[in-house]
């Protein structure tokens, strides 16, 4: 079965992994001796090549889901390169072990500094805009710079590394879809994302159908957050006003309020309330209404009183019956945040 494995991940053409021995992955982590972090997905340990060069050696949870994950992963980042997406080194596989090398970031995940606690290094506005560009880079490259269209489906500030200069990297692949580039709508038959990310076509079918725009929408949510700097869905908030932060936000600029940021530039303000605008486009309910990576690109990069305000975001509201079906209104607030569900579409 190993063999079998290794020939089809061998066979994929332009792959530029390494394939690593089992104990080559002990010895470059030292036995697993030092966890970078674990998910649902795995653990991730931080390892040393015998170059010197240090790396990020995820090991793979054991079971079926994963180990689909583990092809597509390699499949799909094993072929591209890219400064804003992380670099799969090699992989391994060894009975029912599976691992992923991936180069390592010095400053961990963007969810680290968007959401940042006591002692965290909070960063500059500036830098806030300058990797909410790196990531809008990265995702367009993988819709049009490739010569099959990627599909990551799973955009969040976990998945958003950072190196030493706080250049972002997009990683983890598990859930991504390779397509010819002429498709323009794709075909899911299982799902696992997280909630407060997932487009609403994803698990509504009347908005519309699934695309390259479900990427879109996740990379609003990220660029809300990271212009407000706070989660987007707050479940302690007194009105709907404040769970649901785009439609808040969107009603102070609406009415005419300048926004208030603390030690923030003429420049600083600048930036975000175009982040802000971008990110309410990008988040719009009907696939077709939101830009693709490219437009968006073009209003980061473009000047800042040129970007019109679209239509008020839409809400939804998910809830849980004592089956666990999911039951959505698309007409009320979205009430979980940040728990990731298995979905069948």
């Amino acid at each position: 079965m190993d063999d079998t494995i290794e020939d089809f991940l061998q066979r994929q053409n332009n792959l530029i992994t390494i394939k690593y021995t089992y104990s080559e992955i002990k010895k470059m982590t030292k036995n697993f001796k030092d966890k970078l972090g674990e998910g649902g997905c795995g653990t991730v340990f931080k390892g040393k090549l015998q170059s010197g060069h240090f790396v990020a050696v995820k090991m793979m949870a054991n079971s079926v889901v994963n180990d689909k994950e583990f092809f597509s992963e390699v499949a799909t980042i094993g072929r591209i390169h890219h400064v804003n997406v992380v670099q799969l080194i090699g992989f391994c596989i060894k009975g029912a072990k599976r691992a992923l090398i991936y180069e390592y970031m010095t400053n961990g995940s963007l969810d680290n500094y968007v959401f940042s606690q006591d002692g965290t290094v909070i960063l500059s506005y500036k830098k806030m805009f300058e990797i909410s560009l790196g990531m809008a880079r990265g995702i367009d490259y993988l819709h049009r710079g490739c010569h099959m269209k990627i599909l990551h489906f799973d955009t969040k500030p976990h998945n958003i590394l950072l190196d030493k200069n706080f250049d972002p990297r997009i990683s983890d692949f598990g859930l991504a879809k390779l397509y010819s580039r002429d498709d323009s709508v794709v075909t899911l038959t299982a799902a696992r994302r997280t909630m407060g990310y997932m487009a609403p076509e994803l698990f509504y079918k009347n908005i519309g159908r699934v695309s390259h725009k479900a990427d879109i929408y996740s990379f609003g949510m990220l660029l809300m957050e990271m212009a407000g700097k706070m989660k987007t869905l707050n479940p302690f908030a007194d009105s709907l006003s404040q769970i649901y932060f785009p439609s808040w936000i969107y009603d102070q600029f609406n009415e005419g309020e300048d926004l208030e940021i603390r030690d923030a530039t003429e420049e600083d303000t600048k930036m975000t309330k175009k982040m802000i605008v971008v990110a309410l486009w990008c988040i719009e309910m009907n696939p077709v209404d939101r830009p693709s990576m490219n437009q968006v690109l073009e209003m980061l990069e473009g000047d800042a009183d040129l970007v019109l305000m679209p239509p008020k975001p839409f809400l939804i509201r998910f809830e849980e019956n004592k089956d666990d079906e999911i039951n959505i209104s698309p007409s009320e607030a979205l009430i979980l945040y940040g728990d990731t569900i298995d979905y069948i579409s």
